[in-house]
């Protein structure tokens, strides 16, 4: 296939980029550098089967030539950066996901839409299937990304039902690996920096607040399973194993054999007490599953951060 990833100088975008060209795909990347970064895509630059485009893409996109795929991975994705770039990511989760829908109908090509569990918002349950419609605050300091995501899923479902064109939602936890920044400020990156360089883990809230963390090799599993088949609603892609974010810090702390302390502070407007996917879906409809342990992911990130 002829595959365009937006974003795909991005976290997750780089490493779907290298996935479908270890399938024998050909790869467009399309990304206007607001948060990827250009050492994400350097190995490809050379690899015949990889092309890249700096665009923005809620601006006016054309793309030359024959399409099969698109996926629109692009969007700031972190609390810090979306809190950076208010209007940048509603335009990207607006506009930008009109003009992919209507460039994938154009191109007669299947759209892949990346969601969030970000729609469950600060969720009254545990866990989350995608049945449940969220519990929300539209006007709040993450609303610029949350309503993003949740106006593009119902562009998506506009453009499927009113052009036929083949779209898929897949409804991203959290996620984690190498080529994470390590400024953007979640979880795992800054645990992880913090603890290299021996400075305080910085735990906001009580800790008691619960993540479910799924490495990057897995989710991108995830996603091609999910562009390969038929299925067009929405499917959570996570790993369901739920942990507080003290036990993270603690067993990070662990792993990078260092002295930082964990200290507290108080916990950001609106974020959420659990997130942990239920992915009935994915196990029955992709036959997809979760392999890597998060002791075994934590050490290949670590050794990434150690090496920038």
């Amino acid at each position: 296939m002829n595959v365009l990833i937006a974003g795909g100088a991005g976290f997750l975008g780089s490493h779907l980029c290298d996935f479908f060209i270890s399938k024998n795909h050909k790869v467009i990347a399309v990304d206007n550098f607001i948060t990827g970064k250009k050492e994400n895509i350097k190995h490809l630059l050379k690899n015949k089967k990889f092309k890249f485009i700096k665009a923005d893409i809620s601006k006016n996109i054309k793309i030359p030539g024959k399409i099969d795929a698109v996926l629109n991975f692009a969007s700031p994705a972190s609390p810090k950066d979306y809190i950076k770039y208010p209007l940048e990511t509603l335009k990207t989760g607006s506009l930008g996901t009109l003009n992919l829908l209507e460039l994938a109908r154009l191109k007669k090509a299947k759209f892949l839409f990346a969601s969030t569990s970000e729609v469950y918002g600060d969720p009254l349950v545990n866990p989350q299937p995608e049945e449940y419609w969220g519990n929300v605050n539209s006007i709040g300091i993450r609303s610029v990304y949350d309503e993003a995501k949740r106006f593009s899923e119902a562009a998506v479902m506009c453009y499927l039902r009113d052009y036929g064109v083949k779209t898929r939602i897949v409804r991203i936890f959290n996620t984690y690996g190498p080529r994470m920044n390590e400024k953007d400020g979640r979880a795992i990156p800054e645990f992880i920096s913090q603890a290299l360089a021996g400075r305080p883990v910085t735990v906001f809230g009580s800790g008691r607040q619960t993540r479910s963390f799924c490495f990057v090799s897995d989710l991108v599993k995830g996603v091609y399973k999910l562009l390969m088949s038929d299925y067009k609603y929405p499917v959570n892609i996570g790993n369901p194993n739920e942990i507080t974010l003290k036990e993270l810090a603690e067993i990070i702390i662990k792993l990078t054999a260092s002295k930082s302390k964990i200290i507290y502070k108080e916990l950001p407007q609106d974020d959420p007490k659990m997130r942990r996917p239920d992915i009935t879906k994915a196990k029955k409809i992709l036959k997809w599953l979760p392999d890597v342990q998060l002791e075994d992911g934590l050490r290949e990130t670590i050794k990434y951060f150690k090496s920038l």
